[in-house]
């Protein structure tokens, strides 16, 4: 069928919408009309070409949710008119990761920036219209096209009852930014927590480290819209620099620093790690979860301070989550009024609007923008 969809062609690139044929599912697929889809930075760095990709032209988009329209066979359950999140790091079930309880780093994330099917790197489910080239799609999901075919271990079936509008956000921003502070940084009652960067990810870490029980959450931007937004989802402080970060935790520690530092940072720099693995305590925990250029290579930390005060630092990949169940777990805490999702949407967009929603962002007037279909 036809659909339209944001492309890139090229990096450096913009995202442009196009008309688009899908496919109809196969064996372990279904086909989904997406309703929202967060504009995540992730996708930004596809057309800037810090995340370089297998094939172009490219549909962007991860952050996705919307109700199945055609199921093909052996799809675990799922069928027509069932309300989807997509889990933008698939989730096989059998392989080592995800049986050791570590679904985020399930072997079929090798293939996420390729394009392709996971197992044919000559098989895909979009292309062009107006030429039948073959169109890459991001995380083998591509949630900035209206309709989207996807394999079934990239869809984790939510209630009806949660407004999709919403719901798209824990596919990606939410489960990453929480999970940092729950799963990877393992706060604690009483702990003192860096979040370096108040984006759609790092406001989900502040929320995350209060409801783990933080008694001091200092969040770090230099927007002042974004200090603000982050007091209002839980951080007890919020300043412009990691300068005044580092001496506000000392106050709090009797001069130790902070148990945990996390970086969230939209375009993620060395010096960045080195800032927030500086102001940290003793035995205290870096987790870095913002991304930046791959190719950047080398932190400048001083080996001596990683050992001999005995410090970690810890890389999170969608915050340790587990998708099957954090992205459930996630949206029971929103029902209850634990969670804010509603909250973390700034402003809603348009398809055609993408390439503004992205403006938005650059320009800081956004903790996360959405497109509506």
């Amino acid at each position: 069928m036809q659909t339209r969809g944001a492309i890139v062609r090229q990096a450096p690139g913009k995202y442009e919408v196009v008309d688009l044929e899908v496919d109809d599912p196969r064996d372990g697929e279904v086909q989904v009309k997406l309703v929202a889809s967060g504009l995540c930075h992730s996708d930004d760095h596809v057309a800037t070409g810090d995340l370089p990709v297998g094939v172009y032209p490219f549909a962007g988009g991860h952050e996705g949710a919307g109700i199945v329209t055609k199921a093909g066979s052996n799809t675990k359950g799922l069928k027509e008119g069932d309300h989807v999140v997509f889990s933008f790091l698939p989730s096989c079930g059998h392989c080592r990761w995800c049986a050791s309880g570590m679904q985020n780093l399930c072997d079929l994330g090798a293939t996420l920036l390729a394009g392709s099917r996971w197992a044919d790197p000559t098989d895909f489910r979009l292309k062009l219209a107006d030429g039948g080239a073959p169109v890459g799609q991001m995380c083998g999901i591509s949630t900035f096209v209206e309709t989207t075919t996807v394999a079934v271990e990239s869809a984790v079936k939510v209630p009806d009852d949660i407004p999709l509008e919403v719901a798209c956000l824990v596919g990606c921003g939410v489960g990453t930014g929480w999970g940092s502070a729950v799963n990877a940084a393992e706060v604690a009652p009483g702990h003192t927590v860096i979040v370096m960067g108040i984006g759609g990810i790092g406001i989900n870490a502040v929320q995350g480290a209060a409801h783990a029980g933080a008694s001091n959450v200092i969040a770090v931007d230099p927007v002042a819209f974004k200090r603000e937004k982050a007091q209002e989802l839980g951080a007890t402080h919020a300043v412009e620099t990691m300068d005044e970060a580092s001496e506000l935790a000392k106050q709090f520690t009797n001069g130790q620093g902070a148990d945990s530092a996390i970086v969230t940072v939209g375009v993620t720099k060395p010096e960045h790690v080195a800032q927030a693995f500086s102001a940290i305590r003793k035995a205290g925990t870096c987790v870095v979860t913002g991304l930046g250029n791959i190719t950047d290579v080398g932190l400048p930390i001083a080996i001596s301070e990683l050992t001999l005060f005995q410090k970690r630092l810890q890389g999170a990949m969608f915050g340790q989550s587990n998708p099957n169940w954090d992205i459930l777990r996630q949206l029971q805490l929103y029902r209850e009024g634990v969670l804010k999702l509603d909250e973390l949407v700034t402003k809603t967009y348009a398809l055609d609007d993408i390439q503004q929603g992205y403006q938005d962002m650059h320009d800081g007037k956004n903790i996360r923008g959405v497109i509506r279909y």
